[in-house]
């Protein structure tokens, strides 16, 4: 399968998908679909559901293409941006569609409904939280997490020194910490590093 753009840069590709030209649009998602998908599909832990916020962030690169700055940062950290956004406004419009049924519920709650709104707070409480953090810390917290990319992976992908993403994370982590108020936190969120 011949790629005639394989080439150019991200961000070349995003100015070119700002021209309405179709075959950007399908380099950019022959690079970053899979990762993509990945990183929805973390969030969402639902494949379809994650293919769907997908196809709607390219969409959405597809239609704000020419919004796109790259003075402020990379293509591939933009496209993965708006793929994280699609799957968390996926998971809100699944948490209020769960709510309305249960509100409509008659019958009484189990032990299983109870795990699932013990573990929606926790996703809210740790939402809020990265919400809190500078945008270098989150973004680099969400992309390993969310995108499973590695510290080496993550230094590679925004052009930052190893050290640098360490830090970033080392400091997020510890102000999750604070945030969220939990002690016990620092395993389960340093044990994907």
């Amino acid at each position: 399968m011949s790629r005639p753009l394989a080439h150019l840069s991200d961000e070349a590709l995003v100015l070119l998908a700002a021209r309405s030209e179709q075959s950007a649009l399908a380099e950019l998602y022959d690079r970053y679909g899979r990762t993509a998908f990945g990183l929805a599909l973390r969030v969402l832990r639902d494949e379809k559901l994650a293919e769907d916020a997908v196809q709607e962030a390219f969409i959405s690169v597809w239609r704000t293409a020419a919004r796109f700055v790259p003075e402020r940062g990379k293509a591939s950290t933009w496209i993965l941006t708006l793929v994280h956004r699609r799957a968390v406004d996926a998971v809100r419009r699944e948490q209020r569609r769960r709510a309305d049924s249960l509100d409509r519920a008659s019958e009484p709650l189990g032990s299983g409904a109870d795990e699932d709104a013990w573990l929606r707070l926790q996703r809210e409480r740790v939402q809020e939280a990265l919400r809190q953090l500078p945008d270098v810390q989150r973004e680099a917290l969400e992309l390993a997490y969310y995108g499973g990319f590695s510290q080496s992976e993550l230094a590679e992908r925004l052009g930052q020194p190893l050290g640098t993403i360490k830090s970033r994370m080392f400091a997020g982590l510890a102000r999750m910490r604070e945030l969220l108020g939990d002690p016990g936190m620092e395993i389960s969120w340093t044990s994907t590093s």
